[in-house]
């Protein structure tokens, strides 16, 4: 009667580890299939895109993917090398100036660091809408609209909070004694910045490239409201040049495109895969 007990209790755990995995997949396939619709339907004619239910094209044609890349009155490549110019100097200002900006938080002692500390986080209670106008209003005065200024110098200010709390937290659990032992060999605030904090932050700043770089790349909004001339769209803007509320859209290349935007952002991810859940996983814990 016991060895049948047991082999019940060790059959139990064995089906609910199988029942878990079923249902993970099935969630899976059920968050994979927009992007699996997505790609069959790049290959369809705008004709089956609705009209079919099949994920499985009944021909594969590549005709959207080359009108989609040259079929506006700019090459889509253009797009692409736009939005790679913002989002490599918006990765460079973000690390640099965030990761200074948290290294005065987190390891230098100065009047009403806390108080600035404090007013650094209430701002990441503060919507993008609100400074919006303010900063539209700025840029416009400086004459950086239909410019990539107004996009990418906000980075090298240390304007997102979130980037400097993140640091501010890897940064404190890094031992202090090496600061001290640095100090005694003659060094300054900015060669411990450099040459100690910065190579043991590695986790950390992969993380902030890592989203930084897809946000930066997937915004919509703020190239929407800086850039006018086409010459300077980023991909996102050139995704909406695919659909017209007024006349015919173009599904099928609005489609063959998104693939081919979706591809720099999950080769980031992948690339840095490791580095990303190591910054996330020790981030804010105290080592």
């Amino acid at each position: 009667m016991s060895d049948l007990a047991l082999g019940g209790a060790a059959r139990r755990p064995w089906s609910r580890s199988l029942l878990i995995h079923i249902l993970l997949c099935i969630a899976s396939v059920a968050m994979l299939y927009p992007l699996l619709w997505m790609l069959s339907s790049s290959f369809k004619d705008d004709s089956q895109i609705f009209t079919t239910t099949s994920l499985w094209p009944s021909s594969f044609s590549l005709d959207a993917y080359i009108r989609g890349w040259s079929g506006l009155d700019i090459s889509f490549g253009r797009f692409f090398w736009n939005s790679a110019v913002i989002s490599v100097l918006s990765v460079i200002g973000n690390v640099l100036a965030c990761s200074l900006t948290a290294f005065a938080f987190a390891r230098l002692r100065f009047p009403g660091r806390n108080f600035w500390f404090a007013l650094m986080l209430g701002t990441l209670m503060l919507p993008y809408h609100v400074t919006l106008i303010p900063q539209y209003v700025l840029f416009q005065q400086l004459g950086w609209i239909d410019t990539f200024l107004p996009l990418v110098v906000p980075k090298y200010l240390a304007s997102d909070a979130f980037f400097i709390f993140l640091m501010v937290q890897f940064f404190r659990g890094i031992p202090r004694e090496l600061d001290e032992a640095a100090m005694m060999d003659g060094c300054s605030a900015w060669k411990i910045y450099w040459k100690i904090i910065m190579p043991l932050s590695t986790p950390v700043l992969a993380t902030a490239a890592i989203f930084s770089f897809i946000w930066t790349w997937d915004d919509f909004f703020a190239p929407l409201i800086y850039i006018n001339d086409m010459g300077s769209y980023t991909v996102q803007l050139g995704l909406r040049t695919f659909v017209d509320s007024t006349g015919k859209s173009d599904w099928s290349g609005l489609f063959a495109m998104s693939v081919l935007t979706l591809l720099p952002v999950f080769a980031f991810f992948l690339f840095f895969q490791r580095l990303l859940i190591e910054g996330v996983a020790t981030t804010g814990l105290k080592r």
